[in-house]
């Protein structure tokens, strides 16, 4: 294989920042047909939830979800890592335990070879070991682009099932990885990165949510969700629309990646965000442009933000540094006001 493949250059977007617009994604998925048919359905389509769950009538639900995209950064192992720990992440964030993988590959034969191609697998494959899963198998095609990702199954018990439609008014919300994964990667695909400054983006993406699964059985935990392509504004739109509540978020405690400004103000914008703000700006009060830029910004393989009621605090911090993290409240849900979400 050659060193100099720069995989980036073989697509047209990046990441979870290719995905469609939550505007237009809502007009395609719009539909009079509910799922009346199936009770055993505890989560479907209707809150925009991670991964659907259907009732096993033993207490617990099997997960089923999916997600692919198109290259992020360079180099294929990598590529096949972030995208394997994206999809993964689901399963973590509906309070779940992942079971196995399967992969959806689309490869461009006549650009790339197949040990490129190989490395992408072998990728994806180390993220599933390390989750402790199999990958059993997949499904491949010739493709204009590469793409790569996986369905993923899981498994969980139904009374610590996480839900959007689940939260409520008076709680802290946490975010447990930082923002700025799109404006880096965007920076990359731009040629303006410098040395070493995308690693921390890399290092966030290929860490897997594994603390859903340890969140999900407390009591003071009420919802949970991943920040991906939508940005942060858009998935906690999800939750308080499905929850009926309001947020207010606390901008200069929202986490940030090491270098994230500095490529903000050089016009590192993914279009991504821009077509998010598009979609929901008009449910949140007015932000400043570097506000609406960093909240927006469509992430790939994003933290998970938890809603915790605030006499839980203490018990969910524990189990927060048991895996890892240092977390502090970036806001708090509210009774619905003006406006969905205020930015302060």
């Amino acid at each position: 294989m050659k060193n100099d493949i720069k995989l980036t250059e073989y697509s047209h977007g990046a990441g979870c920042g290719c995905k469609i617009s939550p505007m237009l994604l809502e007009e395609i998925l719009e539909t009079s047909r509910e799922n009346i048919l199936y009770p055993e359905l505890l989560v479907g389509n209707s809150d925009k939830d991670d991964a659907a769950a259907y009732d096993l009538g033993n207490g617990t639900s099997v997960l089923s979800t999916t997600d692919f995209f198109m290259p992020i950064v360079d180099d294929p192992f990598t590529f096949g890592k972030i995208a394997a720990t994206n999809a993964i992440s689901d399963i973590y964030a509906m309070g779940g335990r992942p079971l196995m993988a399967i992969s959806i590959f689309g490869w461009p034969i006549d650009k790339l070879s197949a040990e490129v191609a190989r490395k992408v697998i072998d990728g994806g494959r180390a993220i599933c070991e390390e989750a402790g899963i199999p990958l059993a198998g997949g499904h491949s095609i010739d493709s204009p682009e590469p793409i790569f990702g996986l369905a993923v199954t899981g498994i969980a018990d139904n009374e610590n099932l996480m839900k959007n439609n689940s939260a409520e008014a008076g709680c802290d919300i946490y975010l447990t990885k930082p923002l700025g994964i799109g404006i880096l990667s965007t920076a990359q695909k731009q040629k303006k990165i410098e040395p070493g400054d995308i690693e921390p983006a890399i290092e966030a993406m290929t860490t897997l949510n594994k603390s859903g699964a340890a969140f999900a059985p407390l009591q003071s935990v009420l919802a949970m969700t991943d920040v991906t392509g939508f940005g942060l504004l858009g998935h906690l739109s999800e939750v308080c629309e499905a929850s009926g509540i309001g947020a207010r978020i606390a901008f200069e405690k929202v986490p940030q990646l090491p270098n994230t400004e500095k490529y903000r103000q050089m016009g590192c914008i993914p279009g991504g965000a821009k077509k998010n703000f598009k979609s929901y700006g008009h449910k949140i009060s007015e932000m400043t442009q570097q506000q609406r830029e960093i909240l927006c910004d469509a992430q790939t393989s994003g933290g998970l933000l938890v809603i915790v009621k605030k006499e839980g605090r203490e018990a969910f911090l524990e189990v927060a540094r048991e895996q890892g993290l240092d977390l502090e409240p970036i806001g708090e849900t509210t009774e619905k006001g003006a406006h969905l979400i205020e930015v302060v």
